[in-house]
């Protein structure tokens, strides 16, 4: 999981950036607005052009908004008015230098002057309203998600002050567990007990998603329980630095601060970007498909359910989605109304199916209703096929890793699906295979590997499936 606090970071950075673009243009054609007689000569000239092109790039090239001087607490309006101001003299000494060698001069030194002094008392204002902004929106609290720690040491005590210092951090550590307490970490974490009490507090304090741990080698035997209960309970596992020798398989690291922690996975969809580009892919498909296609197959597959069995168009289904939390599936119903609807999974003869809903089954025209799951946000075209709330429960308990299939949003057809992994689970081996599939796709997700699982779908409905049914 990438680190929400550089992403907050890098949200407040671009609409800092922007609005320094944005500034400085408008300074400069209000100045030459007022500068009659260059306003005269010059009105939107190519010259004019070329000015208002060649301030923004080399700001954009001399920006010193980074880092810290958003994220620490201890910063102060001087020392942010000193940044802008640094800032200017080093723009304006750049693109002098870039002006004075492309031979063009067009206006009097002292327009730019009054230009840079001009932009240094807007740019100083602006800085600090972001600043107070900031403030206002961390000390709400919304962004805020709850922690504990597994460790008392001197690096979790660093992390635990990066995290208290930084005004963007998403993260509120509500204490730490370790062998005994550290009386000078203490003061500033409580303590919660022994890692052999971790589960027992865990389980009643579904607040809680994230879990940092730092053990040392002599208590490294709580490490895999610990990371095997945090997969399987739906919670964040972060590993920081001096365990990393414990750690079984490859890990991945993100920062918050300047403290670097470790993550079982990489998860590109916890990207904002990413998770953006594929809302948007779901929205446009299943937008246009809703609105062009969708409607004449409702009438003609509704119509056709009605005349060959009594009920309902639609059957409604309450599944398991995004994070662990349940939603109604929507599909066009292939079996007569019966009381196991949510319990028992189809088989390839079962007796509940209507004559029509087989060919529906087999088609994968019983699905297409769950574009209106997608559309809603509850699903995405791709990923990992929702199940049952019944089948939930029971495969969380007999498949180690099960729960991590639901990191990401469930999907219309996926991974597993397109490789085989489809239909009734009569071994639990099927179903192991289906969720190393599912978390497969969610450590690799690109949106050429959706378009490839979209055209998979679409080649196997045509060539038929034996484990559609």
């Amino acid at each position: 999981m990438v680190s929400t606090t550089s992403q907050i970071n890098k949200v407040v950075e671009f609409i800092a950036v922007l609005g320094d673009l944005i500034i400085l243009n408008l300074c400069l054609f209000f100045l030459l607005f007022f500068w009659e007689e260059t306003f005269i000569s010059l009105p939107f000239s190519c010259r004019v052009s070329w000015m208002t092109t060649s301030l923004s790039l080399c700001y954009l090239a001399c920006s010193a908004s980074r880092g810290r001087a958003w994220n620490s607490r201890g910063i102060r309006p001087d020392q942010l008015v000193l940044r802008v101001l640094k800032n200017i003299i080093t723009f304006s000494v750049f693109w002098a230098c870039i002006m004075t060698f492309s031979g063009i001069s067009v206006l009097s030194p002292l327009f730019f002057v009054i230009y840079f002094f001009i932009l240094f008392i807007i740019l100083s204002i602006y800085r600090i309203i972001i600043r107070h902004s900031l403030i206002g929106y961390c000390a709400k609290g919304k962004h805020k998600r709850h922690a504990v720690f597994i460790g008392g040491g001197n690096n979790m005590q660093m992390l635990y002050e990066e995290m208290e210092s930084s005004l963007a951090s998403i993260y509120e550590v509500v204490g730490y567990f370790d062998i005994g307490p550290n009386d000078a970490f203490s003061s500033q974490c409580p303590y919660l007990g022994s890692p052999d009490g971790f589960a027992d507090f865990m389980s009643e304090k579904t607040s809680i998603k994230h879990v940092f741990c730092s053990l040392s080698m002599e208590q490294g035997r709580y490490n895999f329980s610990i990371m095997n209960y945090c997969e399987n309970h739906l919670l964040y596992f972060h590993g920081v630095p001096n365990v990393c020798k414990g750690f079984p398989r490859r890990i991945w690291h993100s920062m918050v601060g300047n403290m670097p922690i470790l993550n079982l996975r990489n998860e590109p969809l916890s990207k904002v970007e990413n998770r953006f580009l594929k809302r948007m892919f779901d929205i446009v498909l299943s937008g246009i498909f809703i609105v062009t296609i969708f409607p004449f197959i409702y009438l003609i597959i509704g119509t056709i359910i009605k005349l060959t069995s009594p009920g309902p168009i639609f059957f409604k289904q309450m599944r398991t989605g995004l994070n662990g939390r349940e939603f109604k599936c929507y599909k066009f119903r292939s079996m007569r109304v019966n009381g196991e609807a949510d319990k028992k999974q189809a088989t390839v003869n079962d007796p509940r199916k209507t004559r029509f809903g087989n060919f529906l089954r087999r088609s994968n025209i019983d699905e297409l209703p769950q574009f209106i799951n997608v559309f809603k946000g509850e699903m995405s075209i791709v990923g990992p096929r929702p199940h049952m709330l019944a089948h939930t429960e029971t495969y969380a308990r007999l498949i180690d890793k099960y729960m991590v299939r639901h990191f990401i949003k469930p999907g219309v057809t996926g991974w597993a699906q397109t490789h085989g992994f489809r239909g009734e689970t009569k071994e639990l081996s099927q179903m192991e295979g289906r969720v190393q599939a599912d978390i497969w796709y969610m450590e690799h997700w690109t949106i050429l590997l959706d378009l490839y699982i979209i055209y998979k779908t679409i080649a196997n409905l045509i060539i038929g499936e034996k484990n559609a049914y």
